[in-house]
Order: structure tokens, then sequence, then C-alpha cells
């Protein structure tokens, strides 16, 4: 082997192994930066990259994934000077590797102070209720305001939210006495109501059963006296049935005597009845032989005395007058 063909496969190793060191695979949702002679040149995405030995340069890798930065608890005033602590969270991602790099010498670090700034700014201008109640407000405008100040550090603000409000330990203290209040408040607040309502079903109870009993005892007295009504027009049918039957019979005198007398006697059922009889009435009955059979009013025949009751001597009278 000649000396020119040792030199020809040196040169072509030591171009390979330069190639080889020089070839560079980017991962997945990762972003390089690459200098040449000390300026920008590219931003290489993910897959596969070669730079120029000794001239390219690979300053800083970036990851484009969302990041999340736990900012520490931090004294907070509010309106009414009341000292709180508070911690937050912030999500973010870069949306552009070239701003991240050159717009801010550190831009997480920036991007704490600015969200601390940022919440004493907020917090400020809000009492202790309102900080307390208002989380989603304040929320809100933290992202609204680091979103639109970390955009030249090519930063994208998703979200910010509030970890931790601790306030005092004697604002706690009457925050607990007042809660503790409410409660005791709603309790006797839902016992009276309960005690209301109680009171008022059973007064609607009461109502509808005496409802229902009225109800009962009308339906009741319609019932009886519809049963009355139908009883005494069934009495007055059959009274009426038995004269139109009498009437088409074309009854005799003695027939019409004979019902008179009925009725009299229906009179006299009573206790206390009386009946004047004119004698005129009587001999005209006593005229009548079908009434005569009947009742025995006509009838003239006197009754047979009874036999006297024999009289039996008294022995002892009978023997004081023999001495």
């Amino acid at each position: 082997m000649t000396p020119g063909q040792v030199i020809l496969i040196i040169a072509a190793v030591i171009v390979l192994i330069l190639l080889f060191s020089n070839i560079r695979v980017v991962p997945q949702a990762t972003q390089y930066i690459v200098e040449r002679l000390g300026k920008y040149r590219a931003t290489w995405d993910a897959g596969l990259h070669v730079k120029l030995p000794l001239i390219d340069n690979i300053v800083k890798k970036i990851t484009i994934k969302e990041q999340v930065l736990d900012t520490p608890p931090q004294p907070v005033i509010t309106k009414d000077n009341v000292t709180m602590q508070i911690d937050s969270i912030v999500y973010f991602h870069i949306f552009d590797a070239k701003l991240f790099t050159y717009g801010a010498v550190d831009p997480i670090f920036a991007l704490g102070n600015l969200s601390a700034t940022t919440l004493r700014n907020i917090v400020g201008e809000l009492s202790l209720d309102e900080t307390l109640t208002s989380r989603d407000i304040i929320n809100g405008k933290l992202t609204f305001t680091l979103d639109e100040a970390t955009d030249r550090w090519g930063i994208k603000v998703t979200r910010v939210e509030l970890k931790n409000i601790i306030p005092p330990a004697e604002i706690r203290a009457s925050m607990e006495k007042e809660m503790k209040a409410e409660r005791d408040r709603r309790q006797t607040v839902l016992e009276a109501e309960g005690h209301r309502q109680a009171v008022i079903t059973r007064a609607e109870g009461d109502k509808q059963a005496m409802i229902l009993a009225a109800e009962g005892e009308r339906d009741a007295r319609i019932a009886r006296a519809e049963g009355e009504a139908k009883a005494l027009l069934l009495a007055k049918q059959a009274e009426a049935n038995g004269l139109k039957a009498l009437k088409d019979a074309q009854p005799n005198e003695a027939v019409l005597e004979l019902k008179k007398y009925d009725a009299l006697i229906q009179m006299a059922n009573g206790k206390a009845s009386k009946l004047i009889i004119p004698t005129d009435t009587v001999q005209a009955v006593k005229k009548n032989v079908l009434f005569t059979e009947t009742t025995g009013l006509g009838d003239v025949t006197p009754e047979g005395e009874d036999d006297p009751i024999p009289e039996v001597e008294d022995p002892c009278c009978e023997r004081f007058e023999n001495e």
C-alpha cells in the first residue's frame, strides 16, 4: 500500500468520524437552538439533523410541552389592610424557542417574579371577603396579565390557579366563629321551618278530616231524606192505587161504612186517643150486618150471666152461736 493510499484512507476515516459525531436526533416535543459562529442559525424541530463541525453549535435545548411553575407562598396585603399568605400555580408552554432563548436572561425566573407582583397588585384592590370569594376573578386577571406580558419571551400562559389563601390566625378564628354562628342559625331556621310545616300539615289534615266528616254526614242525610221521600211516595202510590181499585170495584154503602170505621180503628190505636161516635152513626152501623158480624158493635144479644157462687157457712161462727 502506497503512502498516498494510506493518507486517503486516514482522511476518509476522519471525515466519517466527524460526520457521525455531528449527527443529532431531536426528540419529539423538543427544539434545539443552533448558532453558527456565535450567531443564531436555526431552530431544529424533532427529527435527524447534521451540524457543521467546529462551526455550528447547539446552544439550548427547549421542551415545548406544557410546564408548571409553583410559586412559594408570599405575603399579600388586601385593601382593608389584612396580610395573607398566598401561593399560586402557573401553567405555561413555550411557543417560540428563539424568543425564549434571546428574550430574557432567565424567563422562568422572570415569570415567577411577574406572577408575584401581579398577584399583589390584584389582591391589593380587593377586601378580605372579596379575596376569599373571588378566586375565579383573580385567576382570570392573573392569566390575562401574565400571558400578555410573556409574549415577547416566547411563553404562552394557559392558566393560573391560586393554590392556598392563608389568612392570619385571628382572622381564621373569627371566621370559624362566624361559620359556627351561621350553621347554628341555619339549624334554627330549619327546625322552625320543619315545625311550621308540621303544624300546617296537621291543620290541613284536621281540616280535610272535618270536611270529609261533614260531607259524609251530608251524604247520609241526603240518602235518608231520599229514602224517606221514596218510602212516602211508594206509600202514597199504594194508597192511591188502593183508592183507585176501590173506586173501580164500585162498592156499596156498607163497604164504605166499613172503610170509615177501619179508619176510625186506625186512628184509635194511639194511647191517648178518644173517639166520640154519633148515635145516628151507631144506628146506621147496627143495620149493617157485615159490620156487626165483623166487629160485634151491632150485636144486641145480651151476654149470659155468670152462675152465682154458692155461699159456704162458717163453722166457726155456728160454734160460737151454739155456745
